[in-house]
Order: structure tokens, then sequence, then C-alpha cells
């Protein structure tokens, strides 16, 4: 079992920035992918960024340049920031460990940007 603890979201004007953070604990093998998606309402989740524990990098096209995955491997935390922040942007955000054996998720949370 692979726990996910999220935190960082809330409430952002236009143009603003947010850093979101996700601590993974439990069972975590030494290979695997770490990353963010969203799912605004009414939509299908989507992917919002991961990373490699090699440091390797993917990003939606709708982030590019605006948001920096990174990770600490020692502590098995994955961040967010995201700057420029868009109305658009507005959804749930939530963390994602993949180790090609399992997959979890977080639980979840809140980015708002109001315009």
């Amino acid at each position: 079992q692979v726990q996910l603890v999220e935190s960082g979201g809330g409430l952002v004007q236009a143009g603003g920035s947010l850093r979101l953070s996700c601590a993974a604990s439990g069972s975590i093998f030494r290979i695997n992918t770490m990353g963010w998606f969203r799912q605004a309402p009414g939509k299908q989740r989507e992917l919002v960024a991961t990373i490699t524990r090699g440091g390797s990098t993917l990003y939606a096209d709708s982030v590019k340049g605006r948001f920096t995955i990174s990770r600490d491997s020692a502590k098995s935390t994955v961040y967010l920031q995201m700057i420029s922040l868009k109305p658009e942007d507005t959804a749930v955000y939530y963390c994602n460990y993949n180790s090609g054996y399992d997959n979890y998720w977080g639980q979840g949370t809140q980015v708002t940007v109001s315009s």
C-alpha cells in the first residue's frame, strides 16, 4: 500500500501562483513515476505533469511554460509549482503514484482561480 497526502491548494486570482505538494509513504518501489492530474466539474480527469524517479518530465500542452513539476526522491515527495494561473486551471488536483505494478491516487486538493 502507498499513501499519498496532498497539500497546497486554495483560491488565487488569475495570474497568481500556487505550489502543490504530495508526500508518498508506504511500500514505495525504487522505480516509479509520480505526477499530477486534474478534474474540472463535468470533465474527465486529465494529465497535468509527471516525473520519473530519474527526473524525466512530461507536461500537458496547456500548462507548458507555466507549471513545473519536481521531486525530492529522498523524501518521496513531488511538487507542482504553478504560475500565471488561469481560470481554466480551476479543478481538483490529484497526486498519482505509479510503479508499473501499482497505481495510487491522493484524495485531491481544490485549486480555484478567480478571474
